[in-house]
């Protein structure tokens, strides 16, 4: 499934983008089943707060309006709410896998919600790519993480209240603070680490050399790899982890990001496969790539890219069983 996934040719869905105004005539021409057919998804821009940027000057009266129609909107019981991360090209492609996989095995896709922040988009990916100068224990302990888990926080209650019934983050460094985000939340949420490791686990994959434990080697930016989370739910699993040794992150994985943020896609792209063959000759069953901006550096029909799970296709995959099962155990609301 993760070759074949990962070489999918996946055209451009289209969305309803809803631009939120204080116009009450929009929301009840929305609301009205004669004039307009509720959307299967839709894509909210908030700001930085989680709030629509309209919403502050707004009469509390306006304020129930539009939150009323955004309830209609969204009242599908398998409305995945999807929490924008560190690049938007990375959301996108998660949104393209979601409606064109599910639009396989149903007429209509899987109905959604995005909620996108340019402010916790640029946190993130500053985080993510500039991580190599947070590789000392004492640069990432001085590092305050509060405003980004404060941000993301503020998106898992937005996209509570806009009716989704479960939450996915097509985000790898986001899930440093999965656990702290999702604490108490009302509604599931996917972690994309868990998604990968069970059905890794449901491949009944053998190991390369009889009597050897199953090998899982992971591949990912420095403070991706510090956070622990794919070590931790791969061994849950059962699987033993390999990551990159010292020399390999210093001399492969670090240049690589460094490439990637001059755009020296070639040389970022020799320096990985370098990573990827360091790994392999380790007796690894599978490499995950944990790392958005590896995942398109080689070329669809690269030898070395079979060997490889993009963990995104697994969160498209879990989530789409989430509403499959969601539609025959829950009655629609409205």
């Amino acid at each position: 499934m993760f070759n074949t996934s990962l070489q999918m040719s996946l055209n451009c869905p289209s969305h309803l983008s809803v631009s939120v105004t204080r116009q009450r005539n929009v929301c009840k021409r929305r609301l009205n089943p004669v004039l307009a057919v509720p959307p299967s998804s839709v894509i909210l821009h908030t700001d930085e707060s989680g709030e629509f940027p309209e919403s502050r000057n707004s009469s509390s009266s306006s304020n129930a309006s539009l939150s009323s129609c955004a309830g209609s909107l969204l009242c599908h019981p398998n409305t995945v709410g999807i929490m924008g991360g560190g690049s938007v090209d990375s959301t996108l492609s998660f949104v393209r896998k979601l409606v064109h996989w599910s639009k396989e095995n149903e007429e209509t896709c899987t109905p959604f919600v995005l909620c996108s922040d340019p402010v916790l988009n640029r946190e993130l990916l500053s985080l993510e790519r500039n991580s190599s100068t947070l590789c000392s224990r004492n640069a990432r302990s001085q590092f305050d993480h509060s405003p980004i888990v404060e941000n993301l926080l503020s998106k898992r209650v937005f996209l509570e209240k806009s009716g989704a019934q479960c939450i996915v983050v097509p985000c790898h460094i986001s899930h440093s603070w999965h656990d702290e985000v999702f604490n108490g939340c009302s509604i599931p949420s996917l972690h994309m680490a868990e998604c990968v490791s069970r059905e890794l686990k449901e491949a009944k994959l053998k190991p390369l050399e009889a009597g050897s434990p199953l090998r899982i080697g992971v591949l990912a930016t420095d403070v991706t790899l510090k956070a622990g989370f794919y070590q931790e739910k791969l061994q849950n699993e059962g699987f033993e982890v390999v990551l990159p040794d010292k020399a390999t992150m210093e001399h492969t994985v670090i240049p690589a990001i460094d490439a990637i943020n001059r755009k020296d896609m070639e040389g970022a792209r020799n320096l990985l496969r370098i990573a990827l063959q360091v790994l392999l000759v380790r007796e690894v069953n599978t490499v995950i790539l944990a790392s958005n901006d590896m995942c398109d550096l080689l070329p669809r029909d690269d030898p070395l890219l079979k060997k490889c799970i993009d963990p995104m296709d697994a969160l498209v995959m879990s989530t789409i069983k989430w509403a499959q099962q969601a539609v025959k155990e829950v009655q629609p609301i409205c």
